[in-house]
């Protein structure tokens, strides 16, 4: 478990491509602003009884009416507030890096300079609501706002026509922050102090901004390029918020492992950042996130309910300093959680940090954890393609129809065949990768659990009972 989820979003949930969360039904919020008055209005000079009469002075001219270009020319269906334009007039759009629910993302070329760059197209048809212009309208805002800084990703710009948004932003080569962790092979706890610093480093940029994340997690962050010493990137704002004075946030937004205590609460502000940099810095020390469970209501239970484990292993033989720091991060009353300031000044995150190596173990459970979250995106992806929301509840005959012998499992053929019966446009790579993705223990099936994990997550958990009678009802041979 543990999707994006929220509510009025134009994502989709984990999807690989342009959108990770699902969120906030907040409107697009300005910065504010100084009030400043009004100069009085120009009065004409009086001549005095005593002197000679002066000649009038004229009244000021008018400057002659600009054309509202900016006005005249919007098309009906804008969402930017300016003309439309052809980001083609400017760059070359290049091969496919990823694909989501509701866009595409692609490399591109620009053309004047030749620099290379990642460039999201979102289809307009697809913002359904008010609510979702807005929300795309507020995300490239804040980008604006918030590009410059050495670990959020350089934004280019905005193009609009009409059939698309496309955002235009740096090219990250490096991947995911957990798969340069697993492909190096192993790593020590001064390299996650480096990493922890990288992502505070982007929380405190944002809160001193004015502007509240709401949904870090570790597919949020990209490394630059493959170097060794390659720049951690934040690259999604589509959750992101202009904090406002005041006021007590209560939309339900963000990935179930990394929501803070007050967000379950419906009462919080932008100390949730600090908690799920915290949970992101747990899993970085031990491989796992430190709230753990079968479904999203189990994991925000424990959430709310259960301590941070310090007892398992790898624990005992992490640092007292590390364990202090991510303490302090993780502590649930956001009044006494330490600040993203405090998170910098922390000794562990200074320079105290060991260079020896963390326990392999931690990479493997690591490896598992990703896995795990690789199948729920491409999950979700085939949902999108196949089923309408109503059409959720037929899960359990799209399993069924896969699991062609029965077995309660799905094998890379059944899965292969399955989807193309359901009209799945997924290339030969990906379902080889929703296999590798799935397949944890490498006996080369899906089970009905990961299935049903992976595609039922962000929809009504009470259904679960009936899926699983479904399961044993198909589940001839009780394999599992």
């Amino acid at each position: 478990m543990g999707g994006c989820f929220s509510k009025n979003k134009y994502s989709s949930p984990d999807a690989n491509g342009y959108r990770s969360g699902r969120g906030g039904g907040a409107g697009y919020q300005k910065p504010p602003t100084q009030y400043s008055p009004q100069p009085a209005p120009e009065t004409r000079h009086r001549p005095q009884p005593h002197h000679p009469p002066q000649p009038p002075i004229p009244a000021p001219q008018k400057p002659a009416p600009q054309p509202q270009n900016n006005v005249q020319k919007l098309e009906p269906n804008n969402i930017l507030g300016k003309p439309f334009e052809d980001v083609k007039s400017k760059y070359a759009i290049g091969k496919e890096l990823g694909r989501g629910q509701f866009g595409v993302t692609y490399s591109c070329t620009e053309i004047a300079s030749g620099q290379h760059y990642a460039c999201k197209s979102i289809l307009k048809r697809k913002l359904v609501s008010k609510n979702d212009k807005e929300d795309m309208k507020r995300e490239v805002s804040i980008m604006q706002h918030l590009s410059g800084q050495p670990n959020i990703v350089e934004f280019k710009g905005a193009y609009e026509d009409r059939h698309s948004v496309h955002l235009v932003m740096e090219l990250c080569r490096g991947g995911e922050l957990f798969d340069s962790i697993i492909a190096q092979g192993q790593y020590s706890e001064k390299a996650a102090a480096d990493l922890c610093r990288q992502i505070v480093n982007v929380v405190h940029h944002c809160h001193f901004m004015g502007v509240m994340h709401r949904d870090l997690k570790p597919e949020n962050f990209l490394l630059s390029s493959k170097d060794e010493k390659a720049m951690l990137k934040a690259t999604d704002f589509g959750l992101s918020v202009f904090i406002e004075e005041g006021k007590v946030y209560r939309d339900i937004v963000g990935s179930a492992y990394y929501v803070a205590p007050e967000v379950l609460r419906r009462s919080y502000g932008k100390e949730i950042d600090v908690w799920s940099a915290g949970v992101i810095l747990y899993i970085l020390l031990s491989g796992v996130p430190p709230f753990w469970a079968e479904t999203e209501k189990g994991i925000f239970d424990a959430i709310l309910n259960e301590e941070v484990d310090f007892d398992s292993q790898p624990w005992p033989s992490i640092s007292n300093s590390a364990k202090d720091l991510v303490r302090k991060m993780l502590t649930k009353n956001p009044k006494n959680r330490i600040s993203s300031t405090q998170v910098l000044e922390h000794p562990w995150i200074k320079g105290q940090a060991s260079d020896k190596p963390i326990d392999s173990a931690v990479l493997s459970r690591m490896k598992q954890f990703r896995a795990m979250n690789k199948l729920k995106q491409l999950a979700l992806k085939v949902i999108a393609q196949s089923l309408s929301e109503e059409e959720i509840k037929g899960l359990k005959a799209m399993f069924a129809n896969m699991d062609t012998d029965n077995s309660g499992t799905i094998t890379y053929e059944e899965l292969k065949s399955g989807l193309a019966r359901l009209g799945s446009k997924l290339s030969e790579a990906e379902v080889k990768q929703l296999m590798e993705a799935a397949d944890v223990d490498g006996n080369g099936t899906i089970d009905y659990i990961e299935f049903i994990t992976a595609t039922m997550h962000r929809h009504r958990l009470e259904r679960d009972d009936h899926l699983f009678n479904a399961f044993q009802f198909f589940d001839k041979d009780r394999s599992g």
